[in-house]
């Protein structure tokens, strides 16, 4: 992925500035932690592995006509880019 600003970093992802104005890529880590974050390890493929169930979820609400902020997956950590213009209607 081409180096893009930082936007914000949690626990379990990062957000970047996305491609297109309006967008954010976001970035699965490997990273996991317990017991309030007195135990922290490397789970190697768990990005990976969020970011596919991940697309997955948001593509069935997008096929059943809930609308998502998912665009397209980018990568094996990081769908891209997520429009964050869009937002679950009640």
């Amino acid at each position: 992925m081409k180096r893009r600003r930082m936007i914000y970093e949690g626990k379990a992802k990062i957000l970047y500035e996305g491609p297109e104005p309006g967008t954010v890529v976001q970035y699965f880590k490997d990273d996991t932690s317990a017991f309030d974050q007195t135990k922290k390890a490397v789970i190697e493929g768990k990005g990976v592995l969020n970011n596919r169930i991940s697309e997955y979820l948001m593509t069935q609400l997008n096929l059943i006509g809930v609308p998502t902020h998912f665009v397209r997956r980018r990568g094996r950590h990081a769908p891209a880019p997520l429009d964050h213009r869009i937002f679950l209607q009640e």
